[in-house]
């Protein structure tokens, strides 16, 4: 249990990321100490741990002693249309990492006490009519077969003791970033609308949430497994659309067919856009985790400083 951050080790992954790149410094305001594990193609800094999980290649010895492994890496699913080659790169850059990550971590003669690696709630592909909890199966489709072999790719770690937790992020808002960054130049010229026909589910998150819900991970030892990151109220892309026009103050009467979406984003569109599943965050909850934004337009209101 990480009760006090003073001496405490964490390595990260996906540190330049939306998400890492608000949790070290978060962290290092706590008293942790932070590392960063970086690709080789990157521009090596100070105190960087180099690896290539495609390669295999790390030099264990520098993992050694940390006391959690926080794993955020993976290519941008939404950086352009799924084509065969973009989808192996979505693929590869979760479970080909998580696994080398996890294998080299459980051999350690020191390994860590918690491994928390980064998944999605892609897992329980569209479910708009029922509600999700971590117990519930898997879905169908791209997005769930990923995050099944994501998960998966943990299991050596699980087998050798390592409390592994995989945190099913939803939507996470951010104006530095992501989807809302996304929405926000429509929505502020007034030309914004709900997508399709607006009744799909969004599940989602503030970033404020993530970062304090990972480290509240670190911090509850008996949390293990799937972790769903979402906020307590799901709602339609319609009633979130409805929520960000009222809180920029414009309108929002110009919604997007789902034909257009299909045909400007493809599968990844369809995905993505038009489909969506309502989870509910139970573990944390049952944790006693406190939501800091658990209503849409307070979070709005917070993140977009109006």
């Amino acid at each position: 249990m990480f009760v006090e951050g003073e001496n405490m080790k964490i390595l990260v992954t996906g540190a330049h990321g939306l998400v890492g790149s608000a949790l070290i410094p978060f962290l290092t305001t706590e008293g942790y100490q932070v590392r960063r594990l970086v690709r080789t193609n990157t521009h090596e800094e100070s105190g960087d741990i180099l690896w290539s999980p495609e390669l295999k290649q790390v030099d264990p010895s520098k993992l050694e002693g940390f006391d959690a492994v926080i794993n955020l890496a993976g290519e941008n699913i939404a950086a352009g249309r799924w084509t065969e080659d973009q989808k192996r790169k979505i693929r590869d850059s979760r479970v080909i990492g998580t696994r080398f990550l996890s294998e080299t971590l459980a051999r350690l003669k020191l390994p860590p006490k918690v491994f928390i690696s980064a998944s999605a709630t892609g897992y329980y592909g569209a479910r708009d009519d029922i509600i999700v909890t971590e117990e519930s199966a898997p879905g169908d489709g791209f997005l769930a077969d990923v995050c099944r072999e994501w998960e998966a790719a943990t299991e050596f770690a699980v087998k050798n003791n390592i409390r592994v937790v995989n945190a099913r992020f939803g939507i996470i808002l951010s104006a530095a970033g992501g989807a809302l960054k996304k929405m926000l130049p429509p929505f502020r010229l007034g030309v914004g609308g709900k997508l399709g026909n607006g009744r799909q589910i969004m599940s989602w998150i503030a970033l404020d949430d993530v970062v304090a819900g990972l480290y509240h991970l670190l911090n509850t030892p008996h949390l293990r497994g799937p972790v769903n990151f979402v906020s307590p109220q799901s709602l339609t892309n319609w009633d979130f659309t409805k929520a960000l026009g009222s809180v920029l103050k414009r309108p929002t009467i110009f919604p997007v067919p789902a034909f257009v979406i299909k045909i400007l984003f493809g599968e990844m569109g369809e995905a993505l856009l038009l489909k969506g599943a309502n989870v509910e965050p139970k573990k944390l909850l049952e944790s006693g985790y406190t939501f800091h934004f658990p209503e849409l337009k307070e979070a709005l209101h917070h993140l977009l400083g109006k």
